[in-house]
């Protein structure tokens, strides 16, 4: 699933870049998102975020492609590959790639299976 991103002077840090907070922010939301539309009624919660290294510079303007394709499907989680592609002169430069990890929950907090297509949880 595709979901896209504006980077705007607001994001931008002090040296004209994109702040790598606002781009791991969005990576949470935009992999969330996916996993909600994916797996409704779950009550997922982020419990990893793997390889978190920034390799290039992303500039104000650009507008950035976050690709999210499920990886793995346990009892409890789900894992998604995110990449991001920066979309303005450099056309579909890949910018930032990681592995995004969700676990369905109770309300009080421990791991629960996850709900597919009308299954219920034990909460």
């Amino acid at each position: 699933m595709n979901h896209y991103k504006l980077v705007l002077p607001e994001y931008l840090n002090p040296g004209g870049s994109l702040f790598g907070g606002y781009l791991l922010k969005w990576i949470d939301e935009v992999a969330f998102i996916t996993a909600n539309l994916e797996f409704p009624g779950n009550r997922l919660v982020t419990i990893a975020l793997d390889d978190v290294l920034f390799k290039y510079r992303i500039t104000n303007g650009e507008i950035l492609r976050f690709q999210v394709n499920q990886t793995r499907l346990g009892t409890t989680s789900v894992a998604y590959n995110v990449q991001v592609f920066a979309e303005g002169e450099n056309k579909d430069r890949m910018v930032f790639e990681t592995q995004i990890t969700f676990v369905n929950t109770c309300s009080e907090g421990q791991k629960a299976p996850l709900i597919h297509e009308g299954n219920k949880t034990a909460c």
